[in-house]
């Protein structure tokens, strides 16, 4: 699956989702146009969590794991039913295995030498973390030396209002965490919060497209 073929390139970073929410609230993110949905393993349940969200995930859809340190957690992943996977971090045993088992790799990255690291390890998009540390204008200057087509995605505190200048500085996608779920919310204010950030994607893509 190539992530810039996706209309809405968003991770929903579902950290402290619970097993008895994941189907309302899944529906909510997939009806909502939303096609990759994290869950960090940092927080119990995470796993079962996967299961369940890759039994309802519509077709096209990557569905895995956050907060991913080890190759255990890879394999654990993995044998949820996970094809996405996600770190803060750049270790490149972690990746290669990821890559392997056939997951979408998004390591977490912050400076040229990690970037590179990650792409020779596997890797098929650059989770920029965390984002305010890298800014717009690391972006820029991190783009610039990167191969074409590299998916780009901020992660840390993005809001609807941040997606068009970051997408301005060359971001292809996003890592949308606490700003669309927080542990207890509802599906009718998760469901509002998704189609902001969807509406906001939508305008910040034209933006790019017009400038």
């Amino acid at each position: 699956m190539n992530a810039r073929d996706l209309s809405l390139p968003l991770v929903a970073i579902l950290r402290g989702l619970q097993p008895a929410e994941v189907q309302p609230l899944g529906r909510v993110l997939f009806d909502a146009g939303f096609r990759m949905l994290e869950v960090p393993l940092n927080r119990p349940g995470a796993l079962e969590c996967i299961a369940a969200l890759r039994a309802i995930a519509p077709a096209g859809s990557l569905v895995g794991g956050g907060t991913m340190l080890s190759v255990a957690d890879v394999e654990n992943v993995h044998a949820a039913g996970g094809q996405l996977m996600v770190a803060p971090n750049c270790d490149p045993a972690v990746i290669r295995r990821a890559a392997d088992l056939g997951l979408w790799c998004a390591p977490g990255i912050a400076t040229p030498t990690e970037a590179f690291m990650a792409l020779r390890s596997g890797a098929h998009a650059l989770k920029i973390f965390p984002a305010d540390m890298v800014g717009f204008e690391g972006l820029v200057a991190l783009q610039s030396v990167l191969p074409q087509h590299t998916p780009l995605w901020p992660v840390g505190g993005i809001t609807p209002d941040s997606l068009a200048p970051w997408r301005h500085a060359g971001a292809t996608g996003f890592g949308i965490g606490s700003q669309l779920y927080q542990p207890g919310v509802s599906a009718q204010a998760l469901s509002a919060r998704a189609r902001v950030f969807g509406e906001a994607w939508q305008i910040a893509a034209r933006g790019e497209a017009l400038g």
